[in-house]
């Protein structure tokens, strides 16, 4: 049987059996996946080394093996705090006014990408499968093909793939996507990035995207195709049945004093919307006064990126804009945002997200989200909270049952808040049920299992077939 070698930037090393509620649902997958293959997770250790000596700390924990490296401080500035995250993820989310371009950051990256593929090397095997995930290593296949890598290698994006006339902006972009078409399966989340994908391989490669899907490039046939990610859908449904979720939701449910709340769980990111999102809720506070003192908005935004300048611009904007709103609307007895920089375990997260009476799920751009997904997943289908979801996110294309928003109109997204507070019983079992039946039929497991047979060497026509049952879930 083919092993499975799976690739990122950081390693998620398994819990103890106890723990295994903290870790995220993609996680969970990955490492069932290495475990039924025998596999190794393999990438950085999120640890820095004054000279890189590509010396390989291998554990096995749970039936999983990983294998991590660490990276010289030069290597973190120029390949993940620069080219990474401040060129490539602000453009593939359409952010080209965020983007930064540095020759520096673009060598660093390529240095990084050529480290992995010199790590990783010994420890593939004939028949293993490779697989690499996210926007970090795009050129990584490229470069384990120039060691001799004869294996089926596949891709995965977890991001949105710009449109062709955004990424033209990117220096040497021709370089990038070229190094991509040594992969032989290339994953996207929806049939948007993918269309963007193979548009820009037909307008700026002259390639010719078959009727199957496939795309012929120096002799070799690429598949690329949409596979959505879900959630672990029994792993977190488990959870929320679990006295810490109980624990959770009934805490915050007393702390509100009969209020209605309203929960947004993001990373700190620009392209999360959270500033939209506070003024969208002071507007519905504005234009609703018999309201504005019966309704909590609960934010949790942990930091990320805090070396990133614009990231700390995030932080202190939000403050502030937090600051306003309160000022303007709270009393004595009442706040009505609490924004809280810090995150919690998946089983307290479930435990929140059943208490809410409305998931704001409003990034201006996002890949798929599985937040949206996991407030689903967590409501009492007696009794269901409503989701309000960003037209611009992923998941929109699956959870059409949500209120789906402009997250930029101030006016649109106050006045879905005002309509999921007032919906019907009816109409929110309703339209839970279905959006229920989508997050659990096309869960995490589904999505792996579809990527990994089509990389295993399913056929292009197979590969099409897969990507139209993908549309009807």
């Amino acid at each position: 049987m083919s092993r499975l070698i799976v690739i990122s930037n950081r390693v998620s090393v398994p819990k103890a059996a106890g723990a295994a509620g903290a870790q995220g649902g993609l996680a969970v997958a990955l490492n069932s996946a290495l475990r039924e293959n025998r596999g190794i997770w393999f990438g950085w250790s999120g640890q820095e080394t004054e000279e890189f000596t590509g010396h390989l700390d291998m554990q096995r924990n749970d039936g999983v093996t990983t294998a991590t490296i660490d990276l010289e401080p030069q290597d973190i500035e120029e390949y993940y705090n620069g080219y990474a995250n401040r060129t490539l993820w602000p453009l593939f989310h359409y952010r080209i006014d965020l983007t930064e371009y540095d020759r520096n950051f673009g060598e660093g990256y390529e240095r990084v990408n050529r480290r992995f593929a010199d790590s990783l090397r010994p420890l593939i095997d004939q028949d293993d499968l490779v697989w690499v995930h996210d926007y970090h290593l795009l050129p990584l296949g490229s470069m384990l093909r120039t060691q001799g890598v004869k294996n089926r290698i596949g891709l995965f994006l977890h991001t949105p793939w710009p449109p062709t006339r955004l990424l033209v902006s990117l220096p040497f972009h021709e370089r990038l996507v070229e190094s991509m078409l040594a992969y032989d399966v290339i994953g996207f989340q929806t049939e948007e990035w993918l269309g963007s994908f193979l548009h820009y391989l037909e307008k700026e490669m002259g390639l010719e995207i078959g009727a199957d899907g496939c795309v012929e490039y120096q002799g070799r046939r690429i598949i690329a195709q949409a596979f959505p990610i879900g959630i672990d859908f029994a792993e977190f449904t488990e959870g929320a049945s679990s006295d810490e979720a109980r624990e959770a939701h009934d805490k915050l449910k007393a702390s509100v004093r009969g209020r209605k709340i309203l929960i947004g769980v993001d990373r700190l990111d620009y392209s999360k919307g959270l500033g939209e999102r506070f003024e969208s809720f002071s507007r519905f506070l504005a234009d609703n006064p018999d309201q504005s003192s019966q309704s909590v908005l609960l934010q949790i935004a942990p930091p990320s990126r805090g070396d990133v300048e614009s990231y700390q611009q995030i932080r202190e904007d939000l403050e502030r804009k937090t600051g306003h709103i309160n000022g303007a609307h709270a009393d004595v007895a009442f706040v009505p945002i609490r924004y809280v920089n810090r995150g919690y375990p998946r089983r307290q997260l479930a435990g929140f997200y059943r208490a809410a009476d409305v998931g704001l799920v409003t990034p201006l751009r996002d890949g798929m989200n599985l937040v949206a997904k996991e407030y689903v997943a967590a409501q009492d289908e007696a009794d269901p909270g409503v989701l309000i979801l960003s037209q611009f996110a992923g998941a929109a294309l699956q959870l059409d049952d949500a209120l789906l928003v402009n997250p930029h109109s101030l006016e649109d997204v106050s006045e879905a808040i005002k309509r999921a507070l007032v919906m019907p019983l009816e109409e929110r079992r309703s339209r839970h049920s279905k959006l229920l039946a989508s997050v659990r039929d096309a869960d995490v497991d589904f999505w792996r299992e579809q990527f990994v047979k089509v990389l295993f060497g399913a056929p292009c026509m197979e590969a099409q077939d897969l990507s139209a049952q993908d549309a009807s879930n």
